[in-house]
């Protein structure tokens, strides 16, 4: 029988890849926090701070000279510029402005292009998990095949080079990375690091390396596995500006690598987004020439409010190790007897507290909570007391 003669209903027309698509488990569990009052949402991975003044100003003082045209679709090169300055000072790898650097709305499009640009249907693509919940969608709508590697509390949440080779098929074309790491604040040192570049140079693995939260280390060297020999040329790096410099509205990330890589990225890039918002690159311009004075300040005021929550957590019986990096705290509720999904319904209908329950980051998240504190120290205060009152009563 023709399956066209069978179509009628608006969702018969969804492409099947799609409509299996399962909904983000953060933004599901946020719809049960609308409209309840007096919540303290530890939920939304966004940083407290304002963005800094100097930057919102560059953005006004662009819009008033009239900077409100399409710029190339590479991106301005005075950004692309000052980012090939800034991933060569801090990263230790130097890229051409010209010809590997594209600016993109936010990282999220920069991991889309890169995994588009570079899978054929049904490559296989490995990830640590637990993970940023766009991970294995990002790979399924680029018709490729998610492969996701546990990663355990008692290694620090880092991905072991072992437990990735386990997963490895002939199938096997990409690494994602993503240290430090959303939602568990796990990162890597350079052994570590140096075992999985061995084996993707050895079974031929692009590696997709994700470095938001760098500059949120609090401890030790942050070191990207795209500066480690023979790296450079089969790495593609991701980096933004949502995080580091509080500019999450902005929408501006960027991707550095190959030439032949990053024009396949360009291509799609102009005929989807054609460019980044010049306002928004104007600031990021901004951001990178005068803003390392921020990071500083605002990473130390995280840095005093994970000591706070996770010898919080400890206290009352939540095991949970203290991230090296990012803003997130990665308890472990299995003590309670509950699973993560009723352990963090209970808590918000009970005190009123919203955290993130750890399988929103896929299976291997299950028995935990993710707990972001980019929140003020009194409201963090107030949902810690709210949240030792309910594992009390359990």
């Amino acid at each position: 029988m023709n399956n066209r003669a069978n179509r009628g209903a608006p969702a018969d027309f969804v492409a099947r890849h799609v409509r299996e698509l399962p909904r983000s488990g953060i933004r599901e569990f946020f719809d049960l926090v609308q409209g309840q009052p007096d919540v303290i949402s530890l939920g939304v991975g966004e940083p407290d701070f304002v963005t800094p003044w100097h930057i919102r100003e560059a953005a006004i003082y662009a819009l008033e000279r009239g900077r409100t045209s399409y710029t190339s679709n590479l991106g301005l090169l005075k950004l692309r510029e000052a980012i090939s300055r800034t991933v060569q000072r801090r990263f230790g790898v130097t890229y051409d402005p010209r010809r590997e650097v594209l600016v993109t709305v936010g990282v999220s499009e920069a991991l889309d292009l890169a995994l588009r640009a570079v899978l054929n249907p049904g490559d296989e693509v490995l990830y640590h998990e637990p993970c940023y919940v766009s991970y294995s969608p990002s790979v399924a709508l680029a018709h490729g095949v998610p492969v996701p590697v546990p990663c355990l509390a008692e290694d620090g949440f880092a991905v072991r080079a072992e437990a990735i080779a386990a997963r490895l098929t002939p199938r096997s074309r990409v690494l994602v990375l993503n240290f430090p790491t959303n939602p568990t604040g796990g990162t890597m040192d350079r052994a570590g690091l140096e075992a999985v570049a061995e084996l993707a140079r050895r079974h031929q693995l692009l590696v997709i390396t994700d470095e938001i939260y760098s500059e949120l280390t609090f401890e030790g060297e942050h070191v990207s596995i795209a500066a480690l020999p023979g790296m450079r040329e089969r790495t593609i790096f991701l980096h933004g500006f949502s995080k580091a410099y509080a500019m999450t509205g902005f929408r501006i990330g960027y991707a550095c690598g190959p030439v032949d890589l990053v024009e396949a990225m360009m291509k799609i890039h102009q005929y989807s987004m054609l460019c980044a918002s010049i306002t928004s690159q104007e600031a990021a311009t901004e951001a990178l020439l005068h803003g390392d004075p921020d990071i500083a300040a605002m990473r130390e005021s995280y840095r005093l409010r994970r000591n706070f929550i996770v010898d919080a957590f400890n206290r009352m019986g939540l095991t949970c190790h203290r991230p090296r990096g990012a803003f997130y705290a990665f308890p472990s509720i299995r003590a309670t007897g509950l699973d993560s999904k009723t352990f963090a319904v209970r808590l918000l209908r009970e005190e009123k507290v919203a955290c993130v329950p750890g399988d929103a980051f896929g299976p291997s998240g299950e028995g935990y909570l993710r707990c972001c504190f980019a929140t003020a120290q009194d409201r963090l205060e107030e949902a810690v007391d709210r949240m030792a009152r309910f594992v009390q009563r359990l």
